[in-house]
Parts: C-alpha cells; sequence; structure tokens
C-alpha cells in the first residue's frame, strides 16, 4: 500500500502547476538551488511552489505586520518561506527522510526577527499562518488530483507528513530564536539599540548624560535624524556607509546609526543648531544616496532629546510619503526631505480619508486614465505657477496652446470655476500627484 500511495503522491505532484504567469529568474532563492529542484521534480511544480510562497507571504505580513518591517525585510521573509515551501515540496516527493536540511535562508529571517525584538509569539504566529496556507494548497491539489478511491489515504498522508515536517521547522526556529536572543541580548548593539528605543518612547525617564555616554553620542545637542532603506537585503554595511556619508554631508559632526532591519536603518546627526550651515546640498546628498543604490528620509533639525525623537518621527513619516509614491509608480527619489513632503504626509496620514477628499473635490478628473493624469498635472502645475502658460509649458515640455486645452478640459469636468474652492483644490491635485492610485477612483468606476 505504501508504494501505491507513494506512485500517487509522484503522479499528482508531478501535474501541479501555477495559476498566473511566474517568472522563475525572479524566485527568491539562489539560481542552483532552483535549478536543483526544477531538476528533481520538474519546472511546473517548482513554479506552482514559488506562487505559492508569494500568496503566503502576502497572508503572514497582512496579518502579522512585524514579519515584514521594510522591502527588504518582505523579501528576506519570501526567500525564507520560499526555501521551506520547496523543502514541504521535496518531503512528499522523496519523504522526509532524504529532504534537504533546514537552510541558511530560514534561519537567517528568524535572527534578523531577533535583532529587530520582533516577540517569539509573533514569529510563531507567522509559522502557523503560513503552515495553514501552504498544507491548505497541498491538500487542496491532492484532492483535485488524486483518483477519489485513494484519496483518503493520500490525504491523510499529505497531512500527516507536513504536519511532522511543520512540527520539526517550528522546533528549530524556536531553538535559534532562542539561542540569538540569548546571544544578542548581552551584545552592545542590542544595548544601544534599547536605548534609542527608549528614547523614542517618549516614556523613558533615563539621564540624558548616562544615555548620552552609553551611545557614544551627545544628546543635548542638535539632531537631523534619517531613515535609510534599500530594496535588498543584507546591505548593512552598505547602508552605514551611506547614511554616515549623507549625514555628512549635511554638515554632521557626531554620528548614531542603529540597524533596525534587514536593508533598513536609524540615524541620527549632531548639526549646527541654527540649521542654516550646509556644505552640501540636497543634490549632493541625493547623488552620494544614488552611487550606494538606497534612499533616504530626512527629518528636520531638533534640539535635546525632543527634537532626537522628533527629527526622527518626520523621517519615518517621510519615508512613509516616498513608499507610497513608489506603489503609485511615481519615480523613486533617493532622498526626501520632510520640509519638501510635510503637507503631504500629514494630509496622507489617513490614507482613506484622503482618498474621500481627492475624488470629491476632483470627480471624475480622479480616473485612473492617462487622459485624466494629463489633467490633472497640468492643472497641478497651472495653478502652482501663478497661471503662467510659459512655465507651464517649460516644465512640462509641450506648447502653450497645450496647456491651454488642457487647462479648459480639466475645468469643463470639474464642472467649475478654478477660484471655487482653490485651496481645497489644488491640496486634492497635490496628492494626486503625489499618491497616484491610493487615492484615485478605482479603475471599475466611471464617471
Amino acid at each position: 500500500m505504501t508504494e501505491t500511495v507513494r506512485r500517487l503522491r509522484r503522479a499528482w505532484i508531478a501535474q501541479l502547476g501555477p495559476r498566473g504567469e511566474v517568472d522563475i529568474t525572479r524566485a527568491a532563492s539562489p539560481r542552483a538551488i532552483v535549478e536543483d529542484a526544477v531538476a528533481r521534480v520538474g519546472a511546473d511544480p517548482v513554479l506552482w511552489a514559488i506562487e505559492l510562497s508569494s500568496l503566503v507571504v502576502r497572508r503572514i505580513v497582512g496579518e502579522v505586520p512585524a514579519l515584514g518591517g521594510s522591502p527588504a525585510g518582505v523579501e528576506m521573509l519570501r526567500r525564507g518561506n520560499e526555501a521551506t515551501t520547496l523543502r514541504a515540496l521535496f518531503t512528499l516527493v522523496d519523504g522526509p527522510a532524504v529532504a534537504p536540511p533546514i537552510g541558511e535562508a530560514t534561519l537567517a529571517g528568524i535572527r534578523e526577527f531577533v535583532h529587530r525584538a520582533v516577540p517569539l509569539e509573533q514569529v510563531l504566529h507567522g509559522v502557523r499562518i503560513g503552515h495553514a496556507a501552504t498544507a491548505e494548497a497541498f491538500l487542496r491539489a491532492c484532492a483535485e488530483s488524486v483518483a477519489p478511491e485513494a484519496a483518503v489515504d493520500e490525504l491523510t498522508a499529505v497531512s500527516r507528513e507536513l504536519f511532522s515536517y511543520v512540527d520539526e521547522l517550528s522546533d528549530v526556529m524556536i531553538r535559534t530564536y532562542l539561542v540569538e536572543h540569548e546571544v544578542w541580548s548581552t551584545s552592545a548593539a542590542a544595548a544601544r539599540a534599547d536605548i534609542v528605543r527608549s528614547l523614542l518612547s517618549d516614556a523613558t525617564t533615563a539621564d540624558v548624560g548616562e544615555a548620552s555616554r552609553a551611545l557614544g553620542y551627545d544628546l543635548r545637542r542638535t539632531h537631523e535624524a534619517v531613515v535609510v532603506w534599500s530594496d535588498s537585503p543584507n546591505k548593512s554595511s552598505t547602508l552605514q556607509a551611506a547614511a554616515i556619508e549623507a549625514l555628512r554631508a549635511r554638515d554632521a559632526t557626531t554620528t548614531l546609526v542603529v540597524p533596525v532591519a534587514s536593508g533598513r536603518l536609524w540615524a541620527w546627526g549632531i548639526v549646527p543648531p541654527d540649521g542654516t550651515r550646509r556644505t552640501g546640498s540636497w543634490q549632493t546628498v541625493a547623488q552620494a544616496l544614488s552611487r550606494q543604490q538606497v534612499q533616504a528620509a530626512f527629518g528636520t533639525p531638533g534640539a535635546g532629546v525632543a527634537g532626537f525623537r522628533r527629527s526622527h518621527g518626520e523621517a519615518e513619516r517621510g519615508e512613509r510619503v516616498e513608499r507610497l509614491r513608489r506603489e503609485a509608480g511615481r519615480v523613486p527619489r533617493p532622498a526626501t526631505a520632510y520640509a519638501d513632503v510635510a503637507a503631504i504626509a500629514l494630509l496622507a496620514t489617513d490614507l482613506d480619508a484622503a482618498g474621500d477628499f481627492v475624488r470629491r473635490e476632483l470627480g471624475g478628473l480622479a480616473a485612473r486614465t492617462a487622459p485624466m493624469e494629463a489633467l490633472r498635472t497640468t492643472l497641478y502645475q497651472y495653478i502652482g505657477a501663478e497661471r503662467s502658460l510659459a512655465e507651464v509649458a517649460r516644465n512640462l515640455h509641450v506648447a502653450r496652446g497645450t496647456v491651454t486645452y488642457r487647462v479648459k478640459r480639466a475645468q469643463e469636468v470639474l464642472g467649475h470655476d478654478l477660484d471655487d474652492r482653490r485651496f481645497a483644490l489644488h491640496t486634492a491635485l497635490a496628492l494626486a500627484e503625489e499618491l497616484g492610485d491610493a487615492v484615485l477612483l478605482p479603475r471599475d468606476v466611471e464617471w
């Protein structure tokens, strides 16, 4: 009976295939591992597993956001989950005895969770979500492919092997987490991160002088905060170098750098108290960041612990604006100064309310079409340029007649004069310009 189930199991696994288009070159796993998987089970089952892993990661991050943390953090999670999904596939094909060991991709993610102070219970919650979704997909595929007379035995065998697999996986993850936590909790890096998180929590009663000595950074001075990130995991040295170079370009005399996630860190620099003496322009800062292929958002300078905390909050809000812009398909900016995006950041604090506002003010101009986007951009520039046709034409590289036509057409779509609710109109256009689809009408809605 065992051999019969084994043959049937192999038969239905060979029939697995992705539901959508899956680019195998975009797999999270290294190329050699993917090629080995294809050689063992075939291309279609591997593509199915890669597609499943991406869906499972989205579910995990949706239910336990702390396990994502940053684009690079999500990529690391995707890499680890894809490795465990492929290993589950091998376990069902060849049995647990010959399945490859739990790989470094999975364990690296666990160590990262320790460094980011993600509690073990949240890690295990993510494991349970991932196992439930993965097991459901395997069992559904099995039920759809196996002959009815053999389905019960096969489903029972698959369920038992997957349960045994995740039990082993959970055990290894827990042991890895606890060992790393013991090492990390006694390290200088952990102590510095704890002090900084305490300072940012606004609940600290620690002596400022003592905290400054522990950090090697004078908290009584004037600070400019920056958040630096990259989509690629394991770029900590690059991020640190970029953060220090950017802060030096902003006249920082001393810097404090705290890695907080794979591909993401916080940093501060002590800057002149008047905030006016700058050796480098924002263009210089942007060029430095572009060379390192990272992005950064800066807060405005602030004095003392309160300024340390406020500038950091502004940098994080600037980062959020840039991430929203990216989701909207906007060209990424290497450097984002909070002073330049403060209005958008505040207006987008409640994104749902911001979308309601934009759609109400713009009406048909909020449609997700290329013609409406051209009208919105032109009108936004036109109002900002105090109705200078020449300036708008120069900025958009179009003829003045084109500007005139678009402004007239936009006004027809709006159904009212531009001076009616001018501030609200310009604000709505600014939000649409920066955040795109996040605040526009749904694609299937016609005005």
